[in-house]
């Protein structure tokens, strides 16, 4: 379903502007590498942003003749010096593009290039070689090859602090992980990529390190869920996941969530409903529930839309059930004044409706800074820290790939209505770390 999606741009205009974040992710991009998003969009066989969208909203289709295509496209949109920052188009005549032979995954121009980049290079080359191997195999995720079936919860959630007591009730990983290893669209994929197939137990570490990305999202709503006491033992629940996007509404399916129905076998239902402009059209874009749902499974639907207009136009007619529970992964509103401007009015009607809110955020500066921001806003935070159940897989910025790389869901933040008035003098509140 789609409420009042804010209008796209109509040429390709990255920018700060505006409520989309993958805009303003292009805008950065620009800003590090000037030309590397215009280089992205024609690998994509699109001419401009708007086109891009038009995708994403489902309204075009991309083009690619085969899977070899496919795969070599998306490896030139790395084409880039990370010394220099030249694109192709601005190489001078006869260089060319080389890239690092240990990692795989990045390029320089020259030679002095990559002499003048090791230093910085050599912190980041081992990372950087399970980050491009894990981009070829994340392709699994849309063959339904990955993730692969877990087994029902030996423990109850309390007792499960983090992946290793996770890792503990499942047993031994090796089959379902060898499975996917022989699979034939494992084959096509190393066939088709411009790249030597890595040893098997490289594969299997990518295929574990893309299994935990997607088991972190249901495992993190679990910890929200206890650190707000609420049990859908006891009672349906609803959640609304509030600011999704692309990275958990493409290609999403119906049973995404089902690690919470291991997690809580035989509970009395749960409900997500994502809710975001960026939502991608799919499967799971169905109405949500007014009644509660089928008990043991967890039902999930899809809203296009900024979340106060999605409360104001479903949850206040009663279209849609009120939420025990608002989670957000990566919600960015730090990020931008126009991710702020969108978020604020969010972020008031769950302070003002006394919503337990939990936030998942990429690292400890995107942590800092969302909490001073909702200290401006005078919330009643109740804790953050680091996440047990962050996602294994480094995401290194494409355009900045000599950094530290960042983690799904590697820390996170919980909040619930507006803060007293003797805890307003109080400025190091936010600053009340949560410890298992």
């Amino acid at each position: 379903m789609a409420g009042h999606v804010p209008s796209l741009p109509e040429s390709f205009a990255p920018g700060i502007d505006g409520v989309f974040s993958d805009r303003a992710g292009f805008y950065f991009m620009e800003s590090k590498v000037p030309g590397l998003s215009k280089v992205i969009l024609n690998k994509l066989n699109m001419k401009d942003y708007g086109e891009y969208r038009a995708a994403l909203d489902g309204k075009t289709k991309g083009a690619f003749r085969n899977y070899k295509e496919m795969f070599q496209k998306m490896e030139e949109t790395f084409k880039f010096c990370v010394s220099c920052n030249k694109i192709p188009e601005n190489l001078t005549e006869g260089q060319t593009l080389k890239r690092c032979v240990k990692c795989l995954n990045v390029y320089y121009c020259t030679k002095e290039c990559q002499r003048k980049d090791w230093p910085q290079h050599k912190m980041f080359c081992k990372m950087l070689r399970l980050a491009a191997i894990d981009r070829l195999v994340e392709w699994l995720m849309f063959t339904g090859d990955l993730p692969f079936s877990t087994v029902k919860w030996t423990r109850p959630q309390r007792e499960v602090k983090g992946w290793e007591d996770w890792m503990a009730m499942q047993g031994d990983l090796t089959p379902p992980l060898d499975a996917i290893l022989s699979s034939s669209n494992m084959g096509v994929l190393w066939k088709n990529v411009s790249r030597p197939r890595p040893e098997d137990a490289d594969l299997r570490d990518s295929v574990w390190r893309i299994q935990s990305e997607f088991l972190s999202r249901a495992l993190t709503i679990g910890m929200a869920l206890r650190l707000f006491g609420l049990d859908p033992h006891a009672k349906p629940l609803t959640i609304h996941l509030v600011g999704a996007g692309i990275s958990e509404t493409m290609g999403a399916r119906l049973t995404d969530f089902d690690e919470l129905d291991r997690m809580y076998s035989g509970h009395q239902g749960v409900e997500v409903v994502m809710v975001g402009p960026e939502v991608v059209d799919g499967p799971i874009m169905r109405p949500p529930l007014i009644n509660f749902g089928p008990k043991g499974k967890t039902y999930i639907s899809a809203y296009k839309s900024l979340f106060h207009q999605f409360y104001e136009e479903l949850v206040e007619t009663k279209k849609a059930a009120k939420p025990d529970l608002v989670v957000g992964f990566h919600p960015g509103f730090h990020a931008t004044q126009g991710l702020g401007e969108g978020w604020l009015p969010s972020l008031l009607l769950l302070r003002d409706y006394n919503i337990p809110s939990f936030f998942s955020v990429f690292n400890e500066m995107e942590l800092n800074n969302s909490l001073q921001i909702l200290t401006e806003l005078e919330m009643n935070i109740k804790g953050s820290g680091q996440n047990p159940f962050s996602s294994q897989k480094p995401e290194p910025v494409q355009s900045s790939p000599n950094n530290p790389p960042s983690y799904c869901n590697s820390h996170f933040f919980y909040f619930q209505g507006l803060l007293e008035e003797e805890q307003v003098l109080q400025p190091d509140n936010y600053r009340n770390l949560w410890t298992l």
